[in-house]
Protein backbone atom coordinates (compact mmCIF):
# COMPACT_ATOMS: atom_id res chain seq x y z
CA UNK A 1 0.00 0.00 0.00
CA UNK A 2 1.27 3.48 -0.85
CA UNK A 3 1.13 6.21 1.82
CA UNK A 4 1.44 9.94 1.23
CA UNK A 5 3.98 11.70 3.44
CA UNK A 6 2.62 15.18 4.10
CA UNK A 7 3.80 18.39 5.74
CA UNK A 8 2.41 18.31 9.30
CA UNK A 9 0.43 21.21 10.79
CA UNK A 10 2.78 24.16 11.26
CA UNK A 11 3.10 26.14 14.51
CA UNK A 12 0.75 29.05 15.07
CA UNK A 13 1.66 32.19 13.09
CA UNK A 14 3.89 30.15 10.74
CA UNK A 15 2.48 30.03 7.20
CA UNK A 16 5.13 27.97 5.43
CA UNK A 17 8.46 26.19 5.81
CA UNK A 18 11.55 25.38 3.77
CA UNK A 19 12.48 21.78 3.03
CA UNK A 20 16.05 21.64 4.33
CA UNK A 21 17.18 18.08 3.71
CA UNK A 22 16.01 14.56 3.00
CA UNK A 23 17.48 11.83 5.19
CA UNK A 24 16.32 9.09 2.81
CA UNK A 25 16.54 8.67 -0.96
CA UNK A 26 14.22 6.93 -3.39
CA UNK A 27 14.52 3.16 -2.91
CA UNK A 28 15.81 3.36 0.67
CA UNK A 29 14.01 1.61 3.49
CA UNK A 30 12.84 3.37 6.64
CA UNK A 31 11.40 2.33 9.97
CA UNK A 32 8.20 3.64 11.48
CA UNK A 33 8.74 7.02 13.24
CA UNK A 34 12.21 7.41 11.69
CA UNK A 35 12.91 11.02 10.67
CA UNK A 36 12.65 11.35 6.88
CA UNK A 37 13.00 15.07 6.24
CA UNK A 38 13.72 18.35 8.04
CA UNK A 39 11.50 21.40 7.54
CA UNK A 40 12.83 24.78 8.66
CA UNK A 41 10.55 27.57 9.83
CA UNK A 42 11.54 31.03 11.04
CA UNK A 43 12.55 29.65 14.45
CA UNK A 44 12.57 25.87 14.62
CA UNK A 45 13.28 22.79 12.53
CA UNK A 46 10.41 20.33 12.29
CA UNK A 47 11.01 16.63 11.72
CA UNK A 48 8.67 14.59 9.53
CA UNK A 49 8.65 10.96 10.73
CA UNK A 50 7.79 7.92 8.64
CA UNK A 51 4.14 6.92 9.26
CA UNK A 52 5.01 3.25 8.72
CA UNK A 53 7.88 0.90 7.87
CA UNK A 54 8.53 0.70 4.15
CA UNK A 55 10.51 2.04 1.20
CA UNK A 56 10.61 5.55 -0.22
CA UNK A 57 8.85 5.07 -3.55
CA UNK A 58 8.89 8.65 -4.81
CA UNK A 59 10.14 12.06 -3.64
CA UNK A 60 7.86 14.82 -4.90
CA UNK A 61 9.49 17.92 -3.39
CA UNK A 62 13.25 18.50 -3.39
CA UNK A 63 15.40 20.30 -0.81
CA UNK A 64 15.18 24.07 -0.94
CA UNK A 65 11.49 24.23 -1.85
CA UNK A 66 8.92 26.16 0.18
CA UNK A 67 6.05 24.04 1.50
CA UNK A 68 2.83 24.57 3.43
CA UNK A 69 0.83 22.36 5.77
CA UNK A 70 -0.70 19.40 3.98
CA UNK A 71 1.66 19.40 0.97
CA UNK A 72 2.59 15.89 -0.16
CA UNK A 73 6.36 15.46 0.17
CA UNK A 74 6.84 11.85 -0.88
CA UNK A 75 5.20 8.48 -1.42
CA UNK A 76 6.02 5.59 0.91
CA UNK A 77 5.49 1.96 -0.16
CA UNK A 78 4.42 0.18 3.02
CA UNK A 79 5.02 -3.44 4.05
CA UNK A 80 5.02 -6.08 1.31
CA UNK A 81 4.47 -3.45 -1.36
CA UNK A 82 7.89 -2.05 -0.45
CA UNK A 83 9.58 -5.07 -1.98
CA UNK A 84 8.44 -3.94 -5.43
CA UNK A 85 10.48 -0.77 -5.06
CA UNK A 86 13.73 -2.68 -4.53
CA UNK A 87 15.76 -3.54 -7.64
CA UNK A 88 15.82 -7.26 -8.47
CA UNK A 89 18.97 -8.96 -7.18
CA UNK A 90 19.65 -10.49 -10.60
CA UNK A 91 19.44 -7.12 -12.34
CA UNK A 92 21.63 -5.46 -9.74
CA UNK A 93 24.22 -8.21 -10.04
CA UNK A 94 24.20 -7.93 -13.83
CA UNK A 95 24.81 -4.17 -13.63
CA UNK A 96 27.69 -4.65 -11.21
CA UNK A 97 29.30 -7.45 -13.25
CA UNK A 98 29.11 -5.63 -16.59
CA UNK A 99 30.03 -1.98 -16.06
CA UNK A 100 29.94 0.10 -19.23
CA UNK A 101 33.24 1.67 -20.27
CA UNK A 102 33.37 5.35 -19.36
CA UNK A 103 33.99 6.64 -22.87
CA UNK A 104 31.16 4.58 -24.28
CA UNK A 105 28.85 5.78 -21.52
CA UNK A 106 29.53 9.41 -22.40
CA UNK A 107 29.33 9.10 -26.16
CA UNK A 108 26.26 6.91 -26.51
CA UNK A 109 22.69 7.33 -25.39
CA UNK A 110 20.41 4.54 -24.26
CA UNK A 111 17.53 3.95 -26.62
CA UNK A 112 14.90 2.81 -24.16
CA UNK A 113 12.73 5.89 -24.58
CA UNK A 114 12.40 9.08 -22.52
CA UNK A 115 13.61 9.05 -18.91
CA UNK A 116 11.52 10.60 -16.12
CA UNK A 117 13.34 13.24 -14.05
CA UNK A 118 12.48 15.86 -11.46
CA UNK A 119 13.00 19.61 -12.13
CA UNK A 120 16.09 19.62 -9.87
CA UNK A 121 17.64 16.71 -11.79
CA UNK A 122 16.87 18.37 -15.13
CA UNK A 123 18.64 21.52 -13.99
CA UNK A 124 21.69 19.52 -12.96
CA UNK A 125 21.75 17.70 -16.30
CA UNK A 126 21.52 21.00 -18.18
CA UNK A 127 24.32 22.57 -16.12
CA UNK A 128 26.65 19.73 -17.10
CA UNK A 129 25.46 19.39 -20.70
CA UNK A 130 24.19 15.87 -20.12
CA UNK A 131 21.23 13.92 -21.42
CA UNK A 132 19.15 11.84 -19.00
CA UNK A 133 19.65 8.78 -21.20
CA UNK A 134 23.39 8.86 -20.48
CA UNK A 135 22.81 8.23 -16.76
CA UNK A 136 21.69 4.94 -15.24
CA UNK A 137 18.71 5.65 -12.99
CA UNK A 138 18.37 3.82 -9.69
CA UNK A 139 15.00 5.29 -8.74
CA UNK A 140 11.61 3.69 -9.21
CA UNK A 141 10.95 2.64 -12.83
CA UNK A 142 14.47 3.70 -13.77
CA UNK A 143 13.98 7.32 -12.64
CA UNK A 144 17.24 9.31 -12.58
CA UNK A 145 17.96 10.93 -9.21
CA UNK A 146 20.40 13.69 -8.25
CA UNK A 147 22.59 11.02 -6.63
CA UNK A 148 22.71 9.17 -9.97
CA UNK A 149 23.91 12.31 -11.77
CA UNK A 150 26.54 13.04 -9.11
CA UNK A 151 27.75 9.43 -9.30
CA UNK A 152 28.00 9.72 -13.10
CA UNK A 153 30.02 12.95 -12.83
CA UNK A 154 32.39 11.44 -10.27
CA UNK A 155 33.17 8.51 -12.60
CA UNK A 156 33.39 10.58 -15.79
CA UNK A 157 36.59 12.38 -16.80
CA UNK A 158 35.17 13.97 -19.96
CA UNK A 159 34.55 17.63 -20.68
CA UNK A 160 30.94 17.24 -19.55
CA UNK A 161 32.11 18.29 -16.08
CA UNK A 162 32.25 22.05 -16.25
CA UNK A 163 34.96 24.10 -14.49
CA UNK A 164 33.87 25.28 -11.07
CA UNK A 165 31.83 22.19 -10.13
CA UNK A 166 32.49 21.18 -6.51
CA UNK A 167 33.95 17.81 -7.53
CA UNK A 168 36.54 19.44 -9.80
CA UNK A 169 37.89 21.71 -7.05
CA UNK A 170 39.76 19.01 -5.12
CA UNK A 171 43.46 19.43 -5.86
CA UNK A 172 45.67 16.46 -6.71
CA UNK A 173 49.37 16.18 -5.95
CA UNK A 174 50.39 18.08 -9.08
CA UNK A 175 47.65 20.70 -8.91
CA UNK A 176 48.48 24.38 -8.40
CA UNK A 177 46.60 25.77 -5.44
CA UNK A 178 46.00 29.35 -4.32
CA UNK A 179 45.75 31.22 -7.63
CA UNK A 180 41.97 31.21 -7.99
CA UNK A 181 39.81 33.95 -6.48
CA UNK A 182 36.57 32.20 -5.61
CA UNK A 183 33.27 33.60 -4.36
CA UNK A 184 30.42 31.54 -3.04
CA UNK A 185 26.86 32.82 -2.86
CA UNK A 186 24.73 31.02 -0.25
CA UNK A 187 21.15 32.03 0.56
CA UNK A 188 20.35 32.77 4.20
CA UNK A 189 18.55 30.07 6.11
CA UNK A 190 15.09 31.03 7.28
CA UNK A 191 16.35 31.29 10.86
CA UNK A 192 19.26 33.54 9.87
CA UNK A 193 16.92 35.74 7.80
CA UNK A 194 14.52 35.97 10.75
CA UNK A 195 17.36 36.84 13.14
CA UNK A 196 18.48 39.60 10.77
CA UNK A 197 14.94 40.92 10.49
CA UNK A 198 14.42 41.01 14.27
CA UNK A 199 17.78 42.69 14.93
CA UNK A 200 17.09 45.44 12.40
CA UNK A 201 13.58 45.83 13.79
CA UNK A 202 14.98 46.24 17.31
CA UNK A 203 17.45 48.88 16.13
CA UNK A 204 14.74 50.83 14.34
CA UNK A 205 12.02 50.52 17.01
CA UNK A 206 13.59 50.79 20.46
CA UNK A 207 15.67 53.61 21.89
CA UNK A 208 18.50 51.30 22.90
CA UNK A 209 21.18 52.37 25.33
CA UNK A 210 23.79 50.28 27.17
CA UNK A 211 25.16 50.73 30.66
CA UNK A 212 28.22 48.89 32.01
CA UNK A 213 29.62 47.72 35.31
CA UNK A 214 32.02 45.10 36.63
CA UNK A 215 31.58 42.38 39.19
CA UNK A 216 34.05 40.59 41.45
CA UNK A 217 33.19 36.89 41.29
CA UNK A 218 35.47 35.79 44.13
CA UNK A 219 32.61 34.75 46.43
CA UNK A 220 30.59 33.02 43.68
CA UNK A 221 33.63 31.02 42.57
CA UNK A 222 34.47 30.08 46.14
CA UNK A 223 30.89 28.95 46.76
CA UNK A 224 30.89 26.83 43.59
CA UNK A 225 34.23 25.31 44.49
CA UNK A 226 33.10 24.50 48.03
CA UNK A 227 29.87 22.76 47.06
CA UNK A 228 30.40 21.56 43.50
CA UNK A 229 30.83 17.87 44.37
CA UNK A 230 28.01 17.85 46.92
CA UNK A 231 25.71 19.66 44.50
CA UNK A 232 26.53 17.22 41.69
CA UNK A 233 26.00 14.17 43.89
CA UNK A 234 22.75 15.52 45.31
CA UNK A 235 21.13 16.84 42.12
CA UNK A 236 22.93 15.04 39.29
CA UNK A 237 24.03 18.23 37.57
CA UNK A 238 26.88 20.72 37.88
CA UNK A 239 26.42 24.10 39.55
CA UNK A 240 27.11 26.67 36.84
CA UNK A 241 27.49 30.44 36.77
CA UNK A 242 24.26 31.05 34.86
CA UNK A 243 22.03 30.06 37.76
CA UNK A 244 23.66 32.73 39.96
CA UNK A 245 23.16 35.39 37.29
CA UNK A 246 19.56 34.34 36.60
CA UNK A 247 18.62 34.35 40.27
CA UNK A 248 20.35 37.72 40.78
CA UNK A 249 18.51 39.11 37.75
CA UNK A 250 15.16 37.98 39.18
CA UNK A 251 15.81 39.73 42.50
CA UNK A 252 16.83 42.90 40.65
CA UNK A 253 13.72 42.69 38.44
CA UNK A 254 11.55 42.55 41.57
CA UNK A 255 13.08 45.83 42.74
CA UNK A 256 12.80 47.48 39.31
CA UNK A 257 9.57 46.17 37.70
CA UNK A 258 9.89 48.45 34.67
CA UNK A 259 12.92 46.44 33.52
CA UNK A 260 10.66 43.38 33.43
CA UNK A 261 8.03 45.24 31.40
CA UNK A 262 7.42 45.54 27.64
CA UNK A 263 6.02 48.13 25.27
CA UNK A 264 2.83 47.51 23.29
CA UNK A 265 1.89 50.53 21.22
CA UNK A 266 1.56 53.39 23.68
CA UNK A 267 1.10 51.06 26.68
CA UNK A 268 3.62 49.68 29.14
CA UNK A 269 2.82 46.08 30.08
CA UNK A 270 4.13 45.04 33.51
CA UNK A 271 4.63 41.36 34.30
CA UNK A 272 4.40 39.81 37.76
CA UNK A 273 6.23 36.68 36.58
CA UNK A 274 9.85 36.13 35.62
CA UNK A 275 10.40 34.16 32.41
CA UNK A 276 14.09 34.43 31.57
CA UNK A 277 15.40 33.89 28.05
CA UNK A 278 18.89 32.37 27.86
CA UNK A 279 20.77 32.88 24.59
CA UNK A 280 22.05 29.58 23.17
CA UNK A 281 24.44 29.35 20.23
CA UNK A 282 23.54 26.63 17.70
CA UNK A 283 24.78 25.61 14.26
CA UNK A 284 21.73 27.29 12.74
CA UNK A 285 22.19 30.55 14.63
CA UNK A 286 21.44 32.15 17.98
CA UNK A 287 18.29 31.00 19.79
CA UNK A 288 16.83 32.34 23.04
CA UNK A 289 14.78 29.60 24.72
CA UNK A 290 12.78 30.71 27.74
CA UNK A 291 12.84 29.27 31.25
CA UNK A 292 9.51 30.00 32.95
CA UNK A 293 8.96 31.16 36.55
CA UNK A 294 12.64 31.31 37.47
CA UNK A 295 11.72 33.02 40.75
CA UNK A 296 10.07 29.78 41.90
CA UNK A 297 13.02 27.55 41.00
CA UNK A 298 15.92 26.31 43.07
CA UNK A 299 19.43 26.51 41.67
CA UNK A 300 19.29 22.80 40.80
CA UNK A 301 15.92 23.11 39.06
CA UNK A 302 17.22 26.00 36.99
CA UNK A 303 20.41 24.15 35.99
CA UNK A 304 18.43 21.06 34.97
CA UNK A 305 15.97 23.11 32.91
CA UNK A 306 18.80 25.06 31.28
CA UNK A 307 20.60 21.88 30.29
CA UNK A 308 17.42 20.45 28.76
CA UNK A 309 16.42 23.48 26.68
CA UNK A 310 19.99 24.12 25.53
CA UNK A 311 20.25 20.52 24.34
CA UNK A 312 16.93 20.79 22.50
CA UNK A 313 17.96 24.06 20.86
CA UNK A 314 21.33 22.71 19.69
CA UNK A 315 19.75 19.54 18.31
CA UNK A 316 17.05 21.52 16.48
CA UNK A 317 14.24 19.84 18.41
CA UNK A 318 13.03 22.84 20.39
CA UNK A 319 9.40 23.89 20.01
CA UNK A 320 8.07 27.32 19.09
CA UNK A 321 6.36 27.72 22.47
CA UNK A 322 9.75 27.36 24.18
CA UNK A 323 11.15 30.33 22.25
CA UNK A 324 8.44 32.89 22.95
CA UNK A 325 7.07 34.83 25.88
CA UNK A 326 10.20 35.80 27.83
CA UNK A 327 10.26 38.96 29.98
CA UNK A 328 14.05 39.41 30.27
CA UNK A 329 17.08 37.83 28.59
CA UNK A 330 20.67 36.94 29.45
CA UNK A 331 23.43 36.33 26.93
CA UNK A 332 26.91 35.03 27.73
CA UNK A 333 29.53 36.10 25.21
CA UNK A 334 32.22 35.15 27.71
CA UNK A 335 32.11 31.50 26.67
CA UNK A 336 33.54 32.64 23.32
CA UNK A 337 36.14 34.93 24.90
CA UNK A 338 34.27 38.25 24.66
CA UNK A 339 35.55 40.83 27.10
CA UNK A 340 32.97 43.52 26.34
CA UNK A 341 29.94 43.87 24.08
CA UNK A 342 26.63 45.69 23.74
CA UNK A 343 23.84 43.10 23.40
CA UNK A 344 20.74 43.90 21.31
CA UNK A 345 17.26 43.73 22.78
CA UNK A 346 15.17 40.62 22.24
CA UNK A 347 11.89 42.39 21.51
CA UNK A 348 9.31 42.92 22.89
CA UNK A 349 11.48 42.69 26.01
CA UNK A 350 12.89 45.94 27.31
CA UNK A 351 16.26 44.82 28.67
CA UNK A 352 18.98 42.22 28.23
CA UNK A 353 21.98 41.39 30.42
CA UNK A 354 25.32 40.59 28.80
CA UNK A 355 27.89 38.42 30.60
CA UNK A 356 31.53 38.33 29.51
CA UNK A 357 34.75 36.43 30.12
CA UNK A 358 36.24 36.27 33.60
CA UNK A 359 39.65 37.95 33.79
CA UNK A 360 42.14 37.84 36.66
CA UNK A 361 42.87 41.54 37.24
CA UNK A 362 44.55 43.62 39.94
CA UNK A 363 41.94 45.42 42.03
CA UNK A 364 42.11 47.77 44.99
CA UNK A 365 40.51 45.93 47.94
CA UNK A 366 40.48 47.63 51.35
CA UNK A 367 43.50 49.72 50.42
CA UNK A 368 45.48 46.77 49.03
CA UNK A 369 46.10 45.55 45.49
CA UNK A 370 44.73 42.03 45.03
CA UNK A 371 44.21 39.79 42.02
CA UNK A 372 40.49 39.15 41.60
CA UNK A 373 38.33 37.27 39.04
CA UNK A 374 36.50 40.14 37.37
CA UNK A 375 33.74 40.20 34.75
CA UNK A 376 32.37 43.16 32.83
CA UNK A 377 28.58 43.34 32.74
CA UNK A 378 26.55 45.12 30.08
CA UNK A 379 22.87 45.90 30.18
CA UNK A 380 21.11 47.16 27.08
CA UNK A 381 17.70 48.68 27.77
CA UNK A 382 14.85 50.47 26.02
CA UNK A 383 15.22 54.11 27.02
CA UNK A 384 11.60 54.77 26.02
CA UNK A 385 10.40 53.30 29.32
CA UNK A 386 13.55 52.69 31.41
CA UNK A 387 15.36 55.72 32.77
CA UNK A 388 19.13 55.79 33.09
CA UNK A 389 18.86 55.89 36.90
CA UNK A 390 16.82 52.68 36.98
CA UNK A 391 19.11 50.87 34.55
CA UNK A 392 22.24 51.78 36.51
CA UNK A 393 20.72 50.82 39.86
CA UNK A 394 19.42 47.57 38.37
CA UNK A 395 22.92 46.59 37.26
CA UNK A 396 24.41 47.68 40.62
CA UNK A 397 21.88 45.43 42.37
CA UNK A 398 23.03 42.45 40.30
CA UNK A 399 26.65 43.32 41.12
CA UNK A 400 25.91 43.48 44.86
CA UNK A 401 24.04 40.16 44.86
CA UNK A 402 26.85 38.36 43.02
CA UNK A 403 29.62 39.82 45.18
CA UNK A 404 27.73 38.65 48.28
CA UNK A 405 25.71 35.61 47.07
CA UNK A 406 24.33 34.93 50.54
CA UNK A 407 21.98 37.86 49.81
CA UNK A 408 20.33 35.67 47.15
CA UNK A 409 19.20 33.28 49.87
CA UNK A 410 18.00 36.07 52.15
CA UNK A 411 16.50 38.02 49.22
CA UNK A 412 17.96 41.32 50.48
Amino acid sequence: MSIEIKVPPLPESVSDATLVAWHKSVGETCARDENLVDLETDKVVLEVPAPATGVIEQILIEAGATVTAGDVLAILAEGDAAAAADPKPEAAAAEESEPAPQQKKVAEKKSNGPVKTSPAVRRMLEEHDLDATMVTGTGKDGRVTKADVMSFLEEDDSSNVTPGDPDTQSAGEDAVVGFERVEQRVPMTRLRARIAERLVEAQQTAAMLTTFNEVDLTEVMALRSRYKETFLNEHGIKLGFMSFFAKAAVEALKKFPVVNASVEGTDIVYHNYYDIGIAVSTERGLMVPVIRDVDQMSFAQFELELKEIASKAQSGKIGMEELTGGTFSITNGGIFGSMMSTPILNQPQSAILGMHSIQQRPMAVDGEIKIRPMMYLAMTYDHRIIDGKDSVQFLVTIKQLLEDPSRLLLQV
